[in-house]
């Protein structure tokens, strides 16, 4: 397996920080046409902001817009990573929505992401994440890793599932093998 260099950055190189944020979209964009052309469609690629990611002038709603997010899917994002509401300071469910409906129409599908530590937080935050989050109309729901030994909190792995889909599901979800 070669090392492929994506938006000029090798693997293991650290993006340069203090980046405006439609220099951050740009480059991410940049990133995936790259990801894209190299791997054709044998790779699911994904691309996007959970949050502001070490870049001060992102902060709150201006981590993303519509033109970035459509920018994403024009490049090759399969899926279109995004905040969920709630989870950055000024990060809203109608705004959230707005975004996508965007990588909707563009094509591609959408993961709201919780990554910003309150993924650790008591599991009624979590539900009420995990509902803001199913009303925006997204396809995947991310919960980061802060917890215990890098994973979230299992309860509220729980408590998140409970809420988006129901206990019959998520416990049939639970009891599932995965050699089916």
């Amino acid at each position: 397996m070669r090392a492929v260099r994506v938006g000029g950055v090798r693997p293991g190189e650290l993006a340069p920080s203090g980046l405006h944020p439609l220099h951050a979209n740009a480059s991410l964009t940049r990133a995936v046409a790259a990801a894209r052309a190299a791997a054709g469609d044998d790779l699911i690629v994904m691309a996007g902001k959970m949050h502001a990611a070490g870049v001060a002038s992102a902060a709150g709603s201006g981590i993303v817009d519509v033109a970035a997010i459509e920018g994403f899917a024009a490049a090759g994002a399969d899926v279109v990573l995004m905040p969920a509401p709630g989870t950055v300071p000024g990060c809203h469910e109608a705004q959230v929505r707005e975004w996508v409906e965007a990588a909707h129409a563009a094509g591609a599908l959408t993961m709201t992401t919780i990554g910003t530590s309150q993924e650790g937080a008591d599991p009624d935050t979590i539900r009420r994440l995990a509902l803001m989050a199913k009303m925006t109309g997204t396809d995947i729901h991310h919960l980061g890793d802060c917890g215990y030994f890098g994973i979230t909190v299992p309860e509220n792995i729980l408590a998140y599932s409970i809420a988006i889909r129901g206990r019959r599901h998520a416990y049939r979800r639970m009891s599932m093998s995965l050699l089916r």
